[in-house]
């Protein structure tokens, strides 16, 4: 007897009972997928993620009563899923869908204006394939904590800022390089990346780049909202501006970032994807490490595919630091894997670990020794 492959079981959230019918043909007409429940808002999903313990949920997120964003802060904080968010791709829809991704949503598709059925028909091969990968992480309940976070910015007082570290001044000898951070992130990476950001501080004394794998529409928004939680300076990096320690530079969707051998940022949005990707990874640390060397620090955190590992053995090769988010705490345990086989990272750590092991070594480079200790 042929074995019977088990189905990812999905349960739709949306307010549109057309959008949940036209969503639930997708899924049911895929050998790998099938609907087992229907919400039409947060409050519904909620209850539905309790009782039917579905593989995977899509989300919408404007919806009455609950919406999507509160929905998916009430499951990822007590009983955790992998969730999809199927929004809008407006500019207000971005905020929030970045949001959900704080919170621990694993990927987004963005619904197309226009009509619904002929439309999502166009993202039909994107969403499937999102949907399935999804239904196969083992989500990590890290929403409550950023949950509190995230309702202080939508209305009461927001966190203070991490306090400051004094900023030793560069020892001698080091022809004005200073320490060069590259977090390297793509699934899961928003929610990890809220772990770290709030150790970052106004006096941080390198420069810190993020290349997180996003479309171009959503970077200029990630930056605000990174900058809530973090007393560090957040921009989205410009072309040919000077590289300066105490800020963090996110890498602008659909471009490569390059350091020069001056310190200036390259932007690159003709060359499209490198190796599948774009922004590339590997082409930012290269350039880091070609830069900075042996005060060059990497941060492999998750994420699928193997982005990031050239560019770390390019760091380890001019003496920098790698460091890799461990298994337990990755979302997907891909691109660090992939370093680590590589033998390109020194230190694998958990996501509360990485911050104190990148200021140890910053503080380690900036800080001269003392006179008379070897």
């Amino acid at each position: 007897m042929a074995t019977v492959n088990k189905k990812f079981r999905v349960l739709i959230v949306d307010d549109s009972a057309f959008m949940r019918k036209v969503l639930e043909t997708i899924f049911n007409a895929d050998e790998m997928l099938q609907t087992v429940g229907h919400a039409k808002d947060g409050r519904e999903a909620v209850s539905l993620s309790e009782s039917l313990k579905p593989d995977v949920i899509t989300m919408d997120i404007n919806m009455p009563h609950v919406d999507g964003l509160q929905a998916t802060a009430e499951i990822m904080t007590t009983n955790p899923r992998p969730i999809v968010i199927v929004s809008s791709e407006s500019k207000e829809g971005a905020a929030s869908t970045l949001r959900a991704l704080e919170l621990g949503a694993i990927e987004f598709v963005a619904k197309p204006s226009g009509a619904i059925d002929l439309d999502m028909q166009s993202v039909k091969e994107e969403l499937l394939r999102k949907v399935r990968m999804a239904a196969k992480v083992r989500v990590v309940r890290t929403a409550s904590r950023i949950a509190s976070k995230l309702q202080s910015s939508n209305g009461t007082k927001a966190p203070a800022p991490a306090p400051a570290i004094s900023r030793p001044a560069p020892s001698s000898g080091l022809d004005q390089r200073f320490p060069v951070v590259v977090l390297a992130a793509s699934t899961g990476g928003p929610a990890t990346v809220m772990r770290i950001a709030p150790g970052f501080t106004q006096d941080f004394p390198a420069a810190v780049i993020l290349v997180q794998h996003m479309p171009a529409a959503f970077t200029t928004q990630y930056a605000a909202q990174l900058a809530e939680f973090t007393g560090i300076r957040v921009k989205e990096a410009e072309a040919n501006e000077a590289l300066q320690p105490g800020t963090f530079y996110i890498c602008p969707g659909g471009q490569h970032l390059r350091v020069t051998p001056t310190g200036r940022i390259q932007l690159d949005g003709t060359s499209g994807r490198i190796n599948g990707y774009l922004p590339n990874i590997d082409v930012t640390m290269e350039s880091v490490a070609a830069f900075a060397g042996s005060l060059s620090i990497a941060g492999v955190l998750t994420g699928m595919g193997n982005d990031g590992t050239n560019g770390a053995k390019a760091i380890k090769s001019a003496g920098g630091l790698v460091l890799a988010q461990d298994e337990a705490t990755s979302v997907i345990f891909g691109m660090p894997a992939e370093a680590i086989k590589a033998g390109a990272v020194e230190q694998v750590l958990g996501i509360d670990d990485i911050y104190a092991a990148i200021e140890k070594r910053v503080l380690g480079i900036c800080r001269p020794t003392p006179a008379g200790v070897r």
